[in-house]
C-alpha cells in the first residue's frame, strides 16, 4: 500500500512538473492572446455595440406604434345637481361628487421622408460598424507585432546568456591559471585581483542578462493575460545565420501591399465616406419632411347613464393625417452643421494622408533597420572570427607567461563585445524581416523559423 501511495505521489509531482514546464511557441502565444487579451476583448465589445447601432438605425425607418390607457378619479365638492329617480312614488336625488374617467388610445407615426436623413443614418452606422471591425483587426495586429518583438528579444537574450556564460567560464579558467602562476611567482597578486574582478564582472553580466530575459518573459506573459501563478516559458527554436542573411523585400513593394491590407488605412478611407454622409445628413436640415400619423381612441365616464361597453363604442374615434414640415429659418443651425461637417470631411482626408505617411515611415524604419543590421551582422561575423583568433593567441601566450594580464583582458573584452554585437545584429535583422513580412501580408503571420519549426 505504501508503495502504491509513493507511486501516486511521484506521479503527481511528475505531472505537475510537466505542466509547469510547458513552453509556448510564437503561434501559440498569438492564438492565446487573440482569445484572452483584455484590450482586444474590449475592441470586440465596441464592435458588437456598433452592430446594435446599425440595427437601431434600421429600426428608425419603421413606423412607431404606441398604446395608452388612463384612468383618473375626479372630485367635485360643490356639485348640487344630481340624478333624480322615482321609486314606488318616492323621489330620490343622488348627487355624485366623485367620478371615474377612462381614456384608451392606439397611435402610430411614420416619417415618410426627411431629406433621406434616416437612410443616410443607416449607411453611416454601417460604416461605423465596419470601422469598429477594422479597429479590432488593428488592435489584433498591434498585439501580434508586440508579441513578435518580445519573442525575438527573448531569443536574443537566451543566446546572449549562453555567450556570457561561456565568457564567464573562460574568466574562471583564467583566474585559476592566475592563482597557479601566483603560487610559482610568475604573477603578482595585483594582476590576479584583476582576473578576479573580470570574473566577477562576467558573473554580473550573466545575472543581468537573466534578469532582462525574465522581464521580457513577464511582459509577454502579461500580454497573454496569464495569471501570476501560471508557469511560463517559450520554445527556443534554432535560428541560423542564413535567416538573418535572407533577402530583404523591396521597400515600395512592402508599402504598396500594406496600403491594400492594413486596417488603419481602410478605416481612414471609411472615415472619409462617413464624413461625406455627415454632410448629406446636415444638408437635410434645409429640406422639408413628411410624416404620416394615425390613431384610434375612446373614453368612458362613470357619470354617464350608458354602460362601459356602450361608451367604448359611442366614444370611439379614429384619425389619420399627413404632416408636412418646411424649414424656413432655424437660426443658422443647419448652415453651421453643414460647414462643420465639411470641415470634418477635410480633416478625415488629412487623417488618411497622415496614416499613409505614418505607415510609410514605419515600414521605412523597419526596412532601414533590417538592411543596416544585416550589414552589421556580416561585419560582425568577420570581427568575431578575428577577435577569437586574436584571443586564442593571447591566451596561449598568457599560459606561457609571454604576455601581461592587461592584454589578455582587453582581448577578452573585445571578443565578448564582438560576440554580443553579432547576436544583436542577427536578431534585430530577423525581427525587422518578420515585421516587414507582417506589413506586406496585411496581418502578422509568424514564420516557421520563429515558431519552433512548425
Amino acid at each position: 500500500m505504501k508503495i502504491f501511495r509513493l507511486t501516486l505521489f511521484f506521479l503527481f509531482i511528475f505531472l505537475s512538473s510537466a505542466s509547469a514546464q510547458k513552453q509556448w511557441t510564437l503561434q501559440e502565444c498569438i492564438d492565446y492572446a487573440m482569445q484572452n487579451n483584455i484590450t482586444l476583448q474590449k475592441a470586440r465589445l465596441s464592435q458588437q455595440s456598433a452592430i446594435e447601432e446599425v440595427k437601431g438605425s434600421k429600426g428608425a425607418l419603421l413606423p412607431t406604434v404606441s398604446a395608452s390607457a388612463n384612468q383618473s378619479l375626479g372630485y367635485r365638492p360643490w356639485q348640487d345637481a344630481g340624478i333624480t329617480t322615482v321609486t314606488n312614488g318616492t323621489v330620490n336625488t343622488k348627487v355624485e361628487k366623485t367620478y371615474l374617467n377612462g381614456s384608451y388610445g392606439l397611435n402610430a407615426q411614420w416619417t415618410v421622408w426627411n431629406g433621406n436623413k434616416n437612410t443616410n443614418n443607416v449607411k453611416l452606422s454601417k460604416l461605423s460598424g465596419q470601422q469598429a471591425e477594422l479597429q479590432v483587426a488593428e488592435t489584433a495586429n498591434s498585439i501580434q507585432e508586440r508579441i513578435a518583438q518580445l519573442y525575438v528579444q527573448i531569443l536574443y537574450l537566451d543566446e546572449s546568456i549562453k555567450v556570457s556564460k561561456a565568457s564567464l567560464e573562460t574568466s574562471q579558467k583564467n583566474e585559476e591559471r592566475g592563482k597557479e602562476m601566483v603560487e610559482v611567482g610568475k604573477m603578482s597578486k595585483a594582476d590576479l585581483a584583476q582576473l578576479t574582478a573580470q570574473r566577477a564582472t562576467d558573473e554580473y553580466n550573466v545575472v543581468d542578462a537573466q534578469a532582462q530575459l525574465a522581464n521580457y518573459k513577464l511582459q509577454l506573459k502579461q500580454l497573454l493575460e496569464l495569471t501570476g501563478d501560471e508557469a511560463f516559458d517559450v520554445v527556443i527554436p534554432e535560428t541560423t545565420d542564413e535567416q538573418a542573411l535572407a533577402e530583404i523585400p523591396a521597400l515600395q513593394n512592402v508599402y504598396q501591399q500594406a496600403l491594400l491590407g492594413r486596417p488603419e488605412i481602410e478605416s481612414s478611407k471609411l472615415a472619409i465616406e462617413s464624413s461625406e454622409l455627415n454632410v448629406k445628413i446636415a444638408k437635410a436640415g434645409w429640406l422639408p419632411s413628411l410624416s404620416l400619423t394615425g390613431g384610434f381612441s375612446t373614453s368612458t365616464n362613470s357619470l354617464s347613464n350608458n354602460s362601459w361597453g356602450n361608451q367604448m363604442k359611442t366614444n370611439f374615434n379614429s384619425q389619420a393625417g399627413l404632416t408636412l414640415s418646411v424649414p424656413l429659418f432655424d437660426g443658422r443651425q443647419t448652415r453651421t452643421s453643414v460647414n462643420k461637417a465639411k470641415i470634418l470631411r477635410q480633416q478625415a482626408q488629412l487623417d488618411l494622408q497622415d496614416q499613409q505617411k505614418t505607415l510609410y515611415q514605419t515600414i521605412e524604419g523597419y526596412w532601414l533597420d533590417a538592411n543596416t543590421n544585416q550589414q552589421r551582422f556580416r561585419a560582425a561575423q568577420t570581427t568575431v572570427d578575428s577577435e577569437q583568433q586574436s584571443y586564442d593567441l593571447l591566451a596561449e601566450k598568457f599560459n606561457l607567461g609571454l604576455t601581461n594580464i592587461i592584454e589578455l583582458m582587453n582581448g577578452k573584452d573585445k571578443l565578448l563585445s564582438a560576440q554580443q554585437n553579432r547576436l544583436q545584429s542577427k536578431y534585430q535583422t530577423i525581427l525587422n524581416q518578420q515585421l516587414l513580412r507582417f506589413y506586406s501580408e496585411g496581418r502578422p503571420t509568424p514564420s516557421p523559423s520563429l515558431n519552433g519549426g512548425e
